[in-house]
């Protein structure tokens, strides 16, 4: 799958946000190896703290299916913003840990910019299990 049709995809999720207080809605597609792909998007919560970006929504879904970390191929995260949409710090610590770190990041807006990164470049030096 192409980088621009996995894009289209995350910005289609978009629409399933809940966002009634910030209303910056994000939306992510996680591409499986046997083309499966899974859907995220951000939801709120008037307890700010219990909220959930996009990316990890779309990655937690994956597992809960039954997918493992060598099943992700790529993941692109959508918003409207004026330059590509960036996973933000938690997301980055998940993705760390259950993404391959060459696995590449899709950061899209709806303007049609994509920027490509991966995992480790994302979040160098990752705190990891083994540093338990």
């Amino acid at each position: 799958m192409e980088p621009k049709e996995l894009m289209n995809i995350a910005i289609d999720a978009r629409s399933l946000s809940y966002t009634p207080y910030s209303k910056f809605a994000v939306g992510a597609a996680l591409l499986c190896k046997d083309g499966k792909v899974y859907r995220g998007a951000n939801i709120e919560n008037a307890a700010y703290s219990l909220c959930n970006c996009a990316e990890r929504n779309a990655i937690f879904s994956a597992m809960m299916d039954g997918r493992k970390k060598k099943d992700f191929v790529a993941l692109a995260v959508a918003a409207d913003t004026e330059r590509p949409c960036s996973p933000c710090g938690a997301c980055r610590q998940v993705m760390s840990e259950l993404l391959n770190p060459q696995t590449p990041v899709y950061m899209g807006n709806l303007k049609g910019e994509i920027k490509e990164s991966d995992v480790e470049t994302l979040l160098p030096f990752a705190f990891a299990g083994e540093d338990l």
